[in-house]
């Protein structure tokens, strides 16, 4: 495991493709909403058949599986490169996140990264203090972006696009959705279809409460110029990802579950980061990539009261 010992091992930012895509990918892309508002009209379908333990605890696996890939492999792998892991592991849990109706890895990596690049500022796609106030604010970061022009990214990552599989997953995303779909029916019918369809629609909205709650709600341990706030709730729901203002200070690292108390640095529940040790003791992650307990205490912010909000600059640099 590495422990990064200065600013200078941050990765770099990443050169995006300079081709435009298709309007097939276009066409693509735009089932993405489709399948998230029809998931929420599928949950309709337990209120029909009622529920069980057993269709219960089919929408926590499916959850669970779907959110760990999201987290571990969509994220913190193929997005910020906090470790390195064998293709086979990249490829499955791509697929596997894909399956979470949240678009195919290339335009997730896009989304993301542009975030990162102009984080509550103009060019971010998703930002809650870009969408106007109060309610209207959160619900563009928590579904409106979605339904915008902002759903097609200018650019889409290089890497992931040379990558044949990767590029098949991305076009495709819509597959592993009906597939698994398919799947909980033919398993228990109806109920598990319903299921299915409560699990996509949670997971949906509590990876987007990343994007919301944790830059409106949360303590900011760490100076970043930017609103992005550590949310206990959300890192509940997300298997450590509310730890979100660490991740904005340090988004190389693959664990996410630091906070600064007392002048001490202290570790804090991060169920992703525990999945990312557990394939290293398998074998299958290595060059695990943290800040050094010096670095954190180097980075604490001067506004550490929960709910207190920082004075941005106008024209504030920010990592990717």
């Amino acid at each position: 495991m590495k422990e990064a010992d200065s600013s200078s091992s941050m990765p770099k930012p990443e050169k995006s493709s300079l081709k435009t895509y298709s309007n097939l990918t276009k066409i693509s892309y735009s089932l993405a909403p489709a399948l998230i508002i029809f998931s929420h009209v599928g949950c309709l379908l337990l209120l029909y058949t009622g529920v069980t333990i057993g269709s219960l605890s089919w929408a926590l696996g499916l959850y669970l599986a779907r959110a760990i890939a999201t987290t571990a492999i969509y994220h913190r792998l193929l997005t910020h490169r906090s470790y390195r892991a064998p293709l086979f592991v990249l490829w499955s849990g791509c697929l596997i996140a894909a399956s979470a109706a949240q678009l195919g890895p290339s335009c997730w990596k896009a989304h993301h990264l542009a975030h990162h690049s102009h984080t509550d500022c103009e060019g971010d796609p998703h930002s809650p203090t870009l969408g106007g106030v109060g309610l209207k604010s959160f619900f563009w970061s928590q579904f409106g972006w979605v339904l915008s022009p902002v759903l097609f990214p200018e650019r889409l990552p290089a890497d992931v696009e040379s990558d044949p599989v990767l590029r098949l997953i991305d076009r495709l995303h819509f597959v592993p959705v009906l597939i698994l779909g398919a799947l909980s029916h033919w398993y228990g019918g109806l109920q598990y279809l319903g299921a299915f369809f409560l699990a996509t629609a949670l997971h949906y909205h509590t990876t987007a409460f990343v994007n919301s709650l944790s830059h409106l709600f949360g303590d900011r341990p760490f100076a970043t110029s930017d609103y992005s706030r550590n949310n206990a709730f959300v890192a509940l729901l997300t298997l450590g990802e509310g730890w979100h203002n660490l991740h904005h200070a340090f988004p190389f690292s693959c664990r996410h579950g630091f906070t600064l108390r007392n002048g001490e640095v202290r570790r804090l529940p991060d169920p992703t980061f525990t999945f990312i040790r557990f394939l290293s003791w398998l074998g299958l992650a290595s060059d695990l990539r943290m800040p050094s307990d010096s670095i954190l205490l180097a980075q604490a912010s001067p506004i550490q009261a929960e709910g207190m909000t920082p004075n941005l600059p106008e024209a504030a640099i920010r990592s990717s």
